[in-house]
């Protein structure tokens, strides 16, 4: 049986409808992304498994899409099933932005934020990209401490990552671990968990009918600053008129600005884990940033 025939059957068995139409759109992270469409007319995406199971990052994003859905702030593509080795959603078109969509994506962004989350982290194993993303939440409940769960959650472990593959060098680490032993003064002030996408870079808002919606998130309770910091690192187009309008919602803390390379640590850690060294001199020169705050 052909590939597209397969797969056409595994969503099928899935949803309980037949499906016609499965094309297949590439591979990321362990993935074959493809589209079809159900016998109701209806154009679905999917994520198949290249092989074996990977249920716990299918379901992470399933839980994260349908928890910041409850936040009825952005559009969200609603999951039409999940099992151990596929994951079907409903379609997003995608459109153009405009700087009237960023306006508007920005004050939806903070009240998706204003939601909140009962603590950082989340009940369920994460995922980002292809790697495992520790939700543990902090030991003390009500706890107001993000930069101790940062430092311990989303920075310790893929420092330690990078340099056990080699991706970085003891002097790069030291880089990275002075921000750690200073981020009681670094983090800024307390906040409550928010309500997080947790991997907010522009290929992961898709625009369609003036609006953007959320797709691959790696949703938990974080600090809001997180989403904005990664919107920024790989240059969101109209970038300032989404944080104008997000703060006309709900102004930023002071400092937040020169917190941004803070933010910024994990997701470049998570690229050196990904992609190797070639991000470790942007890395590197994120840490030293954050100790300028």
């Amino acid at each position: 049986m052909a590939t597209t025939e397969k797969l056409a059957a595994r969503i099928g068995a899935l949803l309980g409808l037949r499906v016609a139409d499965v094309r297949v759109l590439g591979l990321r992270h362990g993935f074959r992304h493809l589209t079809g469409t159900l016998a109701d007319g209806r154009t679905v995406f999917g994520k198949a498994a290249l092989g074996g199971e990977s249920g716990d990052a299918l379901a992470a994003e399933a839980n994260g899409l349908r928890w910041l859905a409850q936040a009825e702030a952005l559009p969200v593509p609603e999951v039409l099933g999940v099992d151990e080795s596929m994951l079907v959603l409903e379609l997003v078109p995608e459109g153009a932005t405009s700087q009237a969509a960023a306006r508007e994506f920005g004050a939806s962004l903070a009240r998706m934020h204003a939601a909140g989350a009962p603590a950082f982290g989340a009940p369920w194993p994460g995922y980002i990209a292809a790697l495992p993303l520790d939700n543990t939440p902090p030991r003390h409940p009500g706890s107001t401490d993000w930069g101790s769960w940062y430092a311990e959650r989303r920075l310790v472990p893929y420092l330690r990552r990078a340099h056990d593959d080699r991706a970085l060098t003891g002097a790069d680490v030291r880089e990275v671990e002075a921000v750690i032993d200073r981020i009681g003064e670094l983090a800024g002030p307390p906040e409550p968990p928010s309500r997080i996408h947790g991997d907010l870079w522009w290929g992961n808002v898709l625009w369609s009918g003036g609006r953007g919606a959320l797709i691959d998130p790696a949703a938990h309770g974080g600090h809001r600053e997180t989403d904005l910091a990664m919107l920024a690192l790989f240059g969101a187009p109209y970038l300032d008129e989404i944080l104008r309008a997000y703060t006309e919602v709900t102004p930023l803390s002071e400092g937040w600005r020169s917190r941004v390379p803070l933010h910024q640590l994990h997701p470049l850690l998570v690229h050196v884990c990904l992609f190797g060294a070639s991000y470790a001199s942007q890395l590197t020169a994120a840490a030293r940033a954050a100790l300028q705050t």
